[in-house]
This record gives C-alpha cells, structure tokens and sequence, in this order.
C-alpha cells in the first residue's frame, strides 16, 4: 500500500469496513454497504462508533460462527483484518470529516476486497 493510502482517515475507513462486515455475517450472513449517513455520521465521531461496534465483536464473531460455512470463514477473516487495522496506540477521538473521502476512500476499497474474496456474501 502507497504512502498516500496510509492517512489515518482512510485507514479508519477500512476499520469501518472490517467492523461492519462481521456485525454483517453476525446479524443476516452477509454485508450491507454503509448509507451515506452512515459513512458521514461514522466521519464526525469514529471513536465512538468503532467502540460500539467493538463492544460486541467477540458477540458478533460468535453468531457469525455458528452460523458455518462461508459466513463462518468470512466472518473470521473479518475479524482478523479488525485486529490488523487498529493502530497499534491511542485512537485519537478527532473528527476526520474534514478528510472523509479519504474515509469513505478506505471503506471502499476494504468493501471491494470483501466483495471480491465472498462473491454473494457483500452486496
């Protein structure tokens, strides 16, 4: 990955990704895209979003789990690429929508890989 991806906006995008896939797998077997609101609501306060979805990760993992095969597998890796995105200190609690297209740029591009490895599982 380029220099110019790594911004933390855009890197807290793919967390977002990753985050919503396994409540995803969780909740109906398979991912949602985020609405516009979503994304924009998620920009002006992420550290209070990534908390709630990580209140309930461990949950989340374990429902997608039982729920076996591909969701099951999916869900995994997911979970995975979670605990490979969070950087490895503080999460600072700065608005980043100023740069939410580098956000919504890094949301993206972890949803296609998603698309990409579950065909049928990410809409």
């Amino acid at each position: 990955m380029g220099k110019a991806e790594e911004d933390r906006p855009y890197r807290w995008g793919r967390l977002y990704a990753a985050l919503r896939a396994v409540h995803g797998f969780a909740a109906a077997g398979r991912v949602t895209p985020a609405t516009d609101r979503e994304l924009e609501d998620t920009a002006s306060r992420p550290r209070t979003v990534f908390r709630g979805f990580l209140r309930n990760a461990g949950l989340d993992v374990l429902a997608a789990r039982e729920r076996g095969g591909a969701v099951a597998e999916a869900a995994a890796t997911a979970f995975a690429d979670v605990a490979r995105l969070i950087p490895p200190r503080r999460m600072e609690g700065d608005q980043i929508t100023p740069r939410a297209e580098r956000f919504r740029q890094g949301y993206e591009a972890q949803l296609a890989e998603y698309r990409k490895a579950w065909e049928g599982l990410v809409d």
